[in-house]
């Protein structure tokens, strides 16, 4: 049994996978060793564990992961990946970014992949139909946009995501929802069209946080799968175990 661990900035989640099949699932506000031992409690047969953290992690946290199980690795810029990476500055690449696309690359190998993840930030990653990662890009995410707008104006509110909105605003609040959601959703329709005239039957995959408000407000066909990271991170670790 294998333990995928994906550290945000504002979440710690975790994954049980058993024969690739997610079987259950956690999230905590932060990793900790009495964490990992409650989910040790629950399943002691957990053998092999993975994790990718966006911050850094504490020592004395990554000493018991490494005495806690069989095999463990922290994802970093030296672990082998089962595609190839042609990002020039690998350094700089986000663990979340490169779990995602290995992710999306496992459930359509040999397919030209764009992984379109709406957290913090908005990451466009591209992999192509020779499994080469290629890169993406990024943009301030949902709630970035919203923060901005109330952060440098002196009068304009600071609002949330909302279902009830028009291309034509007829109040401030309700042009500040118009302007910041449509503008996500035109930016996003437009990256996909420009990309599928370059790529091949591309596919689609939509993950993160805003992931399932956006998803029907989309014109292309996505799929969304909220696990897309966990579902990398599984597929390295049982790729550098095997080595």
């Amino acid at each position: 049994m294998n333990l995928t661990i994906d550290i945000g900035n504002t979440r710690s989640k975790f994954a049980l996978f058993k024969n690739n099949d997610i079987i259950d699932s956690f999230i905590y506000k932060n990793l900790s060793i009495d964490t990992i031992q409650s989910i040790i409690n629950l399943y002691p047969e957990i053998k092999n564990t993975i994790l990718s953290s966006v911050r850094v992690p504490d020592v004395n946290t990554i000493d018991y992961l490494k005495k806690s199980f069989s095999y463990f690795i922290e994802l970093d810029t030296n672990t082998s990946l089962p595609i190839e990476n042609k990002y020039k500055t690998k350094n700089t690449l986000g663990k979340d970014r490169i779990a995602a696309i290995v992710g999306a690359n496992n459930i359509y190998p040999n397919t030209n992949v764009l992984v379109i993840d709406m957290g913090t930030a908005i990451t466009y990653e591209l992999i192509n139909s020779k499994n080469q990662y290629l890169g993406g890009t990024i943009s301030p995410g949902l709630e970035i946009r919203f923060k901005s707008l109330n952060h440098y104006t002196d009068k304009l509110p600071l609002l949330n995501k909302s279902d009830d909105f028009n291309l034509i605003a007829d109040s401030t609040e309700s042009a500040i929802i118009s302007g910041v959601q449509n503008g996500i959703i035109y930016e996003i329709n437009g990256y996909v069209e420009s990309l599928k005239k370059q790529y091949e039957d591309l596919k689609i995959f939509l993950t993160g946080g805003d992931a399932i408000f956006f998803d029907k407000k989309l014109k292309n066909t996505i799929f969304v799968n909220l696990n897309l990271n966990h579902i990398g991170l599984n597929t390295i670790l049982d790729y550098n175990r095997e080595k």
